[in-house]
């Protein structure tokens, strides 16, 4: 297992056309991305439609993004999934396609104890032989999420588990976690799975899984590295303009994030179905948010 540090990692929108994944809009969104500050890449997240992807096109989107990139950046896998036998596949095979981390968060759809959530951790991450990161956003899945109780008997587990991301917005949560967390392993990594980085960092947080680098990467950019400076007085406008989009697109989700990036000269589609495209009158109330915020005036327009 090589050592691998998150940093500041882009969640790309997977664009789609009739037959199924768009490769070549996707290799301009992740060359996009690139070229907009990310330190790493983590696919297909959430934002990228993952549970709206087959197996199988999730193994061919890992090997098409790995070979496109080239290794100028790391591309984190994520493999979460409902059963524990086909995230450990996924993982694996992540493992053989060159991934240099992978993320898995809780099942989907069911509401396994903590136990059960350590051995399904624990299954993935031996399968993937990789830095192993859960991801934990208990309002995204039936208020489930991981104990602390749970992480450190994973600790114990699962020698390549690198990390937490967090996405609850429970402060006192991390703060438990992480302190949890790092009497078992010192360099164990606390990534804020949300762009609220001010309280992330000072909780402890050096890494950062951002959704919103696909309408605002230089925003993200600036924000996150005033940050890891500690500069968090510097930070706060910033961190206004942020928190203001993160509420606007957490509520109009996949379909604001589609969008928001079409009215930015990147059009990555429509979701894939059963998923709806925003309609007329809610994309301009997105788009009108969006556009009080200050900061999106120097956002990139187009694929540049």
């Amino acid at each position: 297992m090589t050592a691998f540090n998150f940093g500041l990692v882009h969640a790309p929108l997977t664009p789609f056309s009739e037959s199924g994944v768009d490769y070549d809009r996707y290799g301009r969104v992740l060359d996009f991305h690139i070229r907009h500050g990310a330190e790493g890449l983590a696919l297909p997240m959430h934002a990228g439609e993952s549970v709206s992807l087959t197996a199988q096109e999730r193994q061919a989107l890992t090997e098409f993004a790995i070979s496109h990139v080239g290794g100028r950046l790391p591309v984190v896998v994520n493999v979460s999934e409902a059963g524990t036998a086909i995230a450990a596949a996924l993982a694996a095979h992540a493992k053989a396609a060159g991934a240099s981390a992978l993320i898995a968060s809780v099942p989907y759809y069911w509401t396994p104890p903590q136990s059960m959530l350590v051995e399904h951790f624990a299954a993935i991450g031996e399968a993937g032989a990789l830095p192993f990161f859960v991801f934990n956003s208990p309002s995204e899945m039936s208020e489930v999420g991981i104990g602390s109780t749970a992480v450190a008997n994973l600790l114990g587990r699962l020698p390549n588990f690198a990390g937490l991301i967090d996405a609850s917005l429970d402060w006192q949560y991390m703060i438990e976690a992480v302190t949890v967390a790092r009497a078992a392993r010192p360099d164990f990594q606390f990534v804020s799975g949300t762009e609220y980085m001010i309280s992330a960092g000072a909780i402890g947080a050096t890494g950062m899984l951002s959704p919103l680098a696909s309408i605002s990467p230089r925003l993200v950019r600036e924000l996150y590295g005033i940050c890891r400076r500690e500069s968090y007085k510097e930070a706060y406008g910033l961190q206004e303009d942020a928190a203001i989009l993160f509420r606007a697109l957490r509520d109009a989700g996949v379909p604001g994030l589609k969008a928001a990036a079409r009215s930015f000269g990147r059009d990555c589609g429509n979701p894939r179905p059963p998923l709806p495209a925003l309609d007329a009158a809610s994309t301009k109330a997105l788009l009108d948010q969006l556009a009080a915020v200050n900061s999106m005036k120097a956002e990139p327009r187009g694929w540049v």
